[in-house]
């Protein structure tokens, strides 16, 4: 997928995330907001995964850790999705390392627990 596309699917994503956020507000608990957001991006025929296993290789050999990724957009965008007084770079460190075992170029960082949330989107990239 180009540049072009990737950036349009970001947007059909905020558009998504603020639809759940205007509905559910802030402080639910983080799973409360990957169940929404997902339906959300079902409504829109977005096709996504979700808990997706990425596992950790050192010189070509597994290293018995899997993350998980909240959900896999397209198969390109990875969401992880939080509820949390603010970000935490750690949480950034998070969809960073997500992006490379993954090799993905784009995430986003999506903090539902804010009263705006512009103030809790972030979008991070790994070589776009």
């Amino acid at each position: 997928m180009n540049k072009e596309a990737l950036n349009a699917l970001g947007g059909i994503i905020l558009d998504a995330s603020i639809a759940v956020h205007r509905e559910l507000g802030p402080g639910l608990l983080e799973s409360a907001y990957q169940l929404a957001l997902a339906r959300e991006l079902q409504l829109r025929n977005i096709n996504f995964r979700s808990f997706v296993p990425v596992e950790l290789t050192y010189k070509g050999v597994s290293l018995q850790k899997a993350y998980v990724i909240d959900l896999l957009v397209e198969e390109e965008i990875i969401i992880e999705i939080k509820s949390t007084e603010a970000i935490n770079p750690i949480f950034e460190s998070q969809l960073i390392t997500y992006l490379k075992l993954a090799d993905k170029r784009l995430g986003y960082l999506i903090n539902f627990n804010v009263v705006l949330l512009k103030d809790g989107f972030r979008r991070l990239v790994n070589r776009f």
